[in-house]
């Protein structure tokens, strides 16, 4: 009887938890859904008494440019940060060479590298590039950025193949490239998945390379959220809106690819003791 309580106990405190955690994300969709006076005259969590997509409208008119950029960004510094980082893992994994451990260490030392310590010279370089305003530019700094957690995670997860396998490959001729391609990535699918979505959502979420590196023709959608903030009276109804929206590609990989992704933490953990 008291075991059934106590899971009765536990129960209880896990849905009043859930739902304060939700609390937030139902007042943005009620508030998406009202208009300008029935936010000022009801509470955040009321349902609304005429529902409307006029803030979702207003949202994606204002965002639709801005959410298209934010794709490209987001495609292109996930894939090149994620290709570049498996190359890394996999020589530093598998194939000893002089100077590896160094080269581990700086990667590692790269990962704890605010984005602010780096700010002045990364805005430099992109001008000096001439990729100022330019969706490349801002996919530059994001695979750059990306490369060392790439690289260490990858590292991890390729060092659970045996070397010895490694080197009988080499011995029978095949090549560093076609072992890696045809051994270790397919049966590495689950880190290359896991590190794919960690990438994903580092990248769309991301304000700050946006913020510095991007302008009216490259601007994600996280700086055009921002703004969306009124100079004199803030419309909520068309802020909530589109932060629904820049949250539901979110939404949607953890929905589909979710598994995945707590699976690869836990191999990785597993690993890592």
């Amino acid at each position: 009887m008291s075991t059934l309580v106590g899971r009765g106990l536990v129960v209880t405190v896990l849905v009043v938890v859930t739902l304060l955690y939700l609390l937030p994300l139902w007042g943005a969709f009620t508030t998406s859904l009202k208009t300008d006076e029935e936010i000022d005259l009801t509470s955040p969590i009321a349902w609304p008494q005429r529902p409307t997509a006029s803030g979702y409208i207003g949202a994606f008119n204002h965002l639709k440019r801005a959410l298209l950029n934010s794709v490209l960004i987001t495609v292109g510094g996930t894939f090149g940060s994620v290709g570049l980082g498996a190359i890394c893992g996999y020589v530093l994994a598998l194939h000893s060479f002089p100077g590896a451990n160094l080269v581990f260490l700086l990667l590692a030392a790269g990962i704890f590298l605010p984005f602010q310590a780096i700010l002045i010279p990364l805005f430099q370089t992109v001008r000096a590039l001439r990729l100022y305003d330019t969706i490349g530019g801002i996919v530059l700094a994001h695979t750059a950025y990306g490369i060392p957690m790439c690289a260490v995670m990858f590292k991890t997860f390729y060092s659970e193949v045996p070397k010895a396998l490694v080197r009988q490959a080499l011995t029978d001729g095949s090549s560093p490239w076609r072992f890696y391609w045809r051994v270790v990535l397919p049966s590495t699918k689950l880190a290359t998945v896991t590190i794919l979505i960690f990438q994903f959502t580092s990248i769309w979420n991301e304000l700050l390379f946006g913020l510095v590196l991007g302008g009216p023709r490259s601007m994600p959608a996280t700086v055009a959220l921002n703004n969306l903030v009124g100079t004199l009276a803030a419309q909520w109804n068309i802020q909530m809106a589109g932060s629904l929206l820049l949250a539901v590609p979110v939404l949607i990989v953890y929905a589909f690819l979710g598994r995945y992704l707590v699976r690869g933490y836990m191999a990785g953990a597993v690993t890592a003791v």
